[in-house]
């Protein structure tokens, strides 16, 4: 079986469909999101996303979601004038998984649930697009006394806060390949 796995028509033809399928990729319109643009240097998405004001988002969890959208954001520059303001609603649920028979939990599964508004900096503050994002993780309460299960429940929504900064970063970024941003002065 193994010897099958790579044998030179067996090479070959994966050689094929790896060449053919980044061709195909290619050839209708994928590009990597952090990639620069050839002629500009930066790429054009990035620097939309530079333009985004994150607004704040209250509690210690909507902090590290507003953190980790302006580390993301910033990739694609610093110093360029911001024309878009992200609200973001965030919040949680959380939900006793693994119920013994004396009714206590071992498991803790955590809901983050992010809904977000992109508006334009312009007078009337118009609503450019919107999108939701969601992150599922746990731990457990097997044997962990209550001080570590509270540091695993932070580590937790620090990493949920990630996942959904990674969605909604990923959700502008298509927004703005879809809908690239017009020169200044161009109506």
């Amino acid at each position: 079986m193994r010897e099958a796995l790579i044998s030179p028509p067996f090479l070959a033809r994966r050689a094929f469909l790896l060449l053919g399928g980044g061709a195909i990729l290619q050839g209708c319109g994928f590009s990597p999101m952090y990639a620069t643009a050839s002629d500009s240097g930066t790429n054009p998405e990035m620097a939309d996303l530079a333009a985004i004001t994150v607004g704040a988002i209250p509690d210690r969890s909507g902090q590290e979601l507003r953190e980790a959208l302006q580390e993301r954001f910033q990739l694609g520059g610093v110093g360029i004038a911001r024309r878009y303001d992200l609200d973001v609603i965030y919040a949680f649920s959380e939900q006793g998984i693994g119920i013994q028979p004396d009714t206590s939990v071992t498991y803790q599964r955590v809901i983050g649930i992010a809904n977000w508004t992109l508006r334009s900096q312009d007078p009337h503050h118009t609503t450019l697009t919107t999108g939701k994002a969601r992150a599922i993780d746990g731990f457990n309460f097997i044997d962990e006394q209550f001080f570590d299960s509270t540091l695993e429940d932070e580590k937790v929504h620090a990493r949920i806060a990630i996942q959904i900064a990674d969605q909604i970063t990923l959700q502008l970024a298509s927004y703005f390949k879809r809908h690239p941003a017009k020169p200044d002065g161009v109506s």
